[in-house]
């Protein structure tokens, strides 16, 4: 026999309320407010341990469990929680555990259709797939659109300046949870991510990720320009500004512009009168006092740098580590093979920031560039005349030393 109760149900089942931004139906009004919340964003439950904001209260209570560090549903076979064998987390449910053993046995069966890209989870892939299919979240301070609410959230914070999670070892603010977390390793020296090949351990996969590189010899980063292929991106970029000449460090003190945020540093001390590298400083002064305490024992020849000695003496040892395959010339240094290897190849890396003339050498670029500024950076210290080359002021230093010898001649008579 029916009852009124099922007529109910079935009352309500043919009562249905479709969403208009995505065509779902839903059986409730209930539901329908619900789901309206992933269009708008609107998450009223907020957790007050973290500030994360969530659709439903059923949601929040579940997440506070976190915290709480909560943990009601056990076993009635063995009366623990399901613990994962390879890293000792546990879980709240087996089928938890299976889901997080994937991430151990790499495994990731769920394959986006559209660009490939596999996950460990059918609910990651879902969400994926928002990137391809649909952004129905709008920021409301520039034109980019979102597929999830919390991504929006996270960009928004770019215009707003908004930074709420605080550091309470060194007072730093950051605009999101996974910076804070990467950020507190930080103090705490946790580097759970570690290098298989050598040991090295790291605070984020990703700079593992980039470390990796060094052992697979990967560098997928190639310019375009002259062919270099570079391990990480910020290399590749730092590289580019050779060739485009864009210098967007500038010194607030002369105008003076870099490349790097470095070289600007190390300019900086000009003005500051800083001077931190006590030894770099005396190796330094050895050029201006001439003087070349490391001597070769085969041929004599001295050197302000113990280093430079080191390099000289292999050509008399008959070392020979580097050799063009082009012309079978041979080199003590990889740096001078690259630079001769050039000659082969055609490639001019440099190019001059006033005119389209080209060089090998950034050296050579530099000193080119002095006929367009008119800098002229040796000057004789006899008459004040000022050169271009330090090979042109030695030339006419040969006009003061004739000079001399010629005056003494005059006198001896």
């Amino acid at each position: 026999m029916k009852t009124k109760n099922t007529f109910l149900k079935k009352g309500r089942a043919k009562k249905s309320f479709t969403c208009t931004q995505c065509g779902k139906s839903l059986s409730s009004k209930h539901s329908f407010e619900q789901h309206m919340m992933i269009h708008t964003g609107e998450k009223l439950h907020v957790c007050y341990q973290c500030g994360k904001s969530f659709t439903t209260k059923q949601t929040l209570n579940f997440h506070m469990r976190v915290h709480t560090e909560e943990k009601p549903f056990k076993c009635d076979q063995c009366e623990k929680p399901f613990t994962c064998d390879q890293c000792g987390k546990t879980f709240l449910c087996t089928s938890h555990l299976k889901r997080h053993q994937r991430v151990h046995m790499k495994e990731k069966p769920h394959s986006c259709s559209v660009c490939g890209k596999s996950f460990s989870q059918l609910d990651s892939l879902h969400k994926h797939q928002k990137i391809h299919t649909q952004k129905p979240y709008k920021c409301s301070h520039c034109d980019k659109r979102f597929s999830r609410s919390e991504n929006l959230k996270r960009h928004e914070r770019i215009h707003t300046g908004e930074k709420p999670y605080k550091c309470d070892q060194c007072g730093k603010s950051l605009s999101s949870k996974h910076s804070f977390e990467q950020h507190i390793m930080i103090h705490t020296g946790e580097k759970p991510h570690v290098c298989y090949q050598c040991g090295k351990s790291f605070t984020t996969k990703k700079t593992l990720n980039v470390h990796m590189r060094v052992h697979t010899e990967e560098k997928p980063f190639k310019c375009d320009q002259c062919g270099k292929d570079f391990s990480q991106s910020s290399h590749h970029k730092l590289h580019m500004r050779i060739h485009t000449g864009e210098k967007p460090f500038t010194c607030d003190q002369c105008g003076k512009r870099f490349s790097n945020k470095q070289t600007l540093n190390l300019h900086m001390r000009i003005h500051s009168g800083e001077k931190p590298y006590t030894y770099a400083l005396k190796r330094h002064l050895t050029v201006h006092m001439k003087e070349k305490p490391h001597s070769c024992s085969v041929c004599g020849k001295s050197f302000s740098v113990r280093h430079t000695l080191h390099e000289h003496q292999k050509i008399h040892n008959g070392v020979i580590e580097y050799m063009c395959f082009e012309c079978e010339k041979t080199f003590t240094r990889a740096a001078s093979l690259k630079r001769h290897e050039m000659i082969h190849t055609g490639e001019k890396p440099y190019k001059c920031s006033h005119c389209d003339k080209r060089f090998i050498q950034s050296a050579d670029k530099t000193t080119h560039e002095m006929i367009h500024t008119g800098e002229k950076p040796y000057t004789c210290d006899q008459c004040g005349k000022s050169f271009y080359f330090k090979s042109h002021l030695k030339r006419h230093m040969k006009i003061h030393t004739v000079e001399k010898l010629h005056q003494h001649s005059l006198r001896s008579r």
